[in-house]
């Protein structure tokens, strides 16, 4: 008969515990709602009200998903007068949504037949990098829109953006160059906002293409964040 160690059989139950405390991530993040909060949270800090407002979700839902968050330690919590305020952990909180992402729409069909029926079919062009964008506005040569809700483009954009909201869109085309071409970016690679905003300025004639990747991804990569509101200004003449 072998004897098993002590050493062993402690190793094995740490190895165990040590992977039962990794669950504890798996198991708050097996949850659609709170990876949409998160993506909230992705853009800047926001209130339990506000974050209920733009999820749909009601307040005590939306209360109840955070404060599991919390215990995760995936999401921080301050109190401002009487709303209680949140915000994303750290930046590597974004990290694991990215692996999220990627990992999911290489191995799930599912995924991959969403993207396509959903967004793919409106915008077939490939997006723009980050890098060919920082050199594009370099040398003036396109017209940078923000199409996220002004809420999160106050709290932080790509410098030289202007806030140009989904729904403020059609009102506002008149204020476009339409011999620069457009760049439009949102919340991130699967953000609609960004789809729409191409395929309703392609559809009035301007040449537009979309961002690779979203705001959060940009500030991820370390690249120039602006709390300027230059929200007035006619996006023809914005800085590039």
């Amino acid at each position: 008969m072998i004897e098993v160690s002590e050493t062993y059989v402690s190793t094995k139950q740490f190895k165990q515990e040590l992977n039962d405390q990794f669950a504890r991530l798996g198991k708050v993040l097996s949850n659609g709602r709170r990876l949409e909060l998160l993506e909230h949270l992705a853009q800047g800090e926001r209130s339990v009200d506000g974050l209920a407002r733009v999820t749909g979700l009601s307040v005590a839902n939306t209360s109840q998903h955070l404060r599991r968050m919390q215990e995760a330690r995936l999401v921080t919590a301050r109190r401002d007068g009487r709303q209680v305020i949140y915000a994303i952990a750290a930046d590597d909180v974004i990290e694991l949504l990215e692996v999220f992402r990627r990992v999911g729409e290489r191995h799930l069909a599912e995924i991959r037949q969403m993207v396509d029926a959903h967004l793919n079919q409106k915008d077939t062009l490939e997006p723009v990098s980050a890098e060919e964008l920082i050199e594009r506005c370099r040398r003036g040569l396109v017209t940078l829109i923000d199409v996220r809700p002004e809420e999160e483009y106050q709290a932080g954009h790509i410098p030289g953006a202007v806030n140009v909201t989904i729904g403020d869109l059609e009102q506002r085309m008149a204020e476009l160059d339409p011999e620069r071409e457009i760049i439009a970016y949102c919340r991130g690679p699967y953000c609609t906002f960004s789809f729409e905003a191409v395929a309703q300025l392609r559809e009035a004639g301007f040449e537009t293409r979309r961002l690779e990747s979203g705001f959060p991804e940009w500030k991820l990569a370390g690249l120039p964040v602006s709390t300027d509101d230059p929200t007035t200004k006619s996006p023809s003449r914005a800085e590039s």
